[in-house]
């Protein structure tokens, strides 16, 4: 296994995140990303409320009644949990009305999962970052999620739900560079003039590691859970993960098509031979018609999420 140090405030939180793989290549590489998030601590470090939620998942004894009680905390949180439950993301054939009801539904691990989601997108949302189209962004992340969830689908994942919140923080990285390396970035941006393996070429050569990498290192501070790490870290070069990869390859896809058959593209190179590996496609199973399904279950869903997750 490969230990990981990614520093979260004062303290190195080390994580063993990868079988036979990295999520960061190298001691040098570590170091770079640990040092830029301890620059980052307050997007670093999860709020309150998901570390709460994180050591009651630990104890052996909290349920859904001691879970709803501290995502009760939050108002907002609350209204926009139940909202994205209720929403046809779910499908739920009845209404769900309070949060310890939406655990026992949902799961405890897929419902903290959905919460460390909204609470991501709440928290970079307030970014204030010029260098990119916000609104663009959380589009084409919506979007991302959506067909990651339904690709997962029908594809047969376990818990599809997983992807929905891999795909929607796939480049938060890429927030937190905007943030903390504005001019590095601005530089890159325009030299890579919308093509996405361009850009991942010049974040390698200009800062020691791209945004995808830093963007699975900062989930792990935030602890999420190991495989949306990957999911994350590898989805520009899924198969490059370990083990089956099939997450890293829904969110590869889902980005790809998010960029190229919907109303919601974040780069404007669309070429799908240079955003798309054939290889990955037959790793998952899916085949043309699943995938214009997804496309199809996923598109008219997109306005909603965002008006619950009050982005864009």
């Amino acid at each position: 296994m490969t230990e990981l140090a990614v520093w979260c405030g004062e303290e190195a939180i080390v994580g063993e995140l990868m079988d036979g793989a990295d999520v960061i290549t190298g001691e040098e590489r570590g170091r770079a990303i640990a040092e830029l998030l301890s620059e980052a601590r307050d997007l670093a470090s999860p709020p309150e409320v998901c570390v709460r939620l994180f050591e009651l998942m630990r104890s052996e004894t909290a349920g859904a009644k001691e879970i709803g009680e501290v995502i009760a905390l939050d108002p907002n949180l609350t209204a926009r949990l139940l909202e994205l439950v209720n929403s046809a993301y779910f499908g739920m054939a009845r209404r769900v009305d309070t949060v310890s009801r939406a655990v026992t539904i949902v799961g405890l691990r897929e419902l903290h999962q959905l919460v460390l989601a909204v609470q991501a997108v709440s928290v970079f949302s307030n970014i204030p970052i010029t260098l990119v189209d916000m609104r663009t962004f959380w589009r084409h992340s919506v979007a991302t999620a959506l067909l990651a969830k339904e690709l997962a689908r029908r594809a047969g994942v376990l818990h599809p739900e997983r992807l929905f919140v891999a795909g929607l923080l796939h480049d938060l990285g890429s927030l937190v560079l905007y943030r903390e390396r504005p001019e590095v970035m601005r530089e890159l941006l325009i030299a890579a003039d919308g093509d996405e393996a361009v850009m991942e070429r010049l974040e390698e050569e200009r800062l020691g590691f791209g945004h995808a990498e830093l963007g699975g290192a900062l989930l792990a501070c935030w602890n999420l859970p190991p495989e949306l790490c990957r999911a994350v870290t590898h989805h520009h070069r899924p198969l490059e993960a370990p083990g089956p990869g099939l997450e890293p390859a829904i969110v590869h896809l889902a980005d790809g098509y998010a960029n190229t058959r919907t109303d919601a593209p974040f780069c404007s190179d669309a070429d799908l031979n240079a955003l798309f590996d054939p290889r990955v496609a037959e790793r998952i199973g899916l085949g043309a018609d699943d995938v214009d399904a997804a496309i199809g279950a996923a598109l008219p869903e997109v306005e909603q999420t965002q008006r619950i997750l009050a982005i864009g």
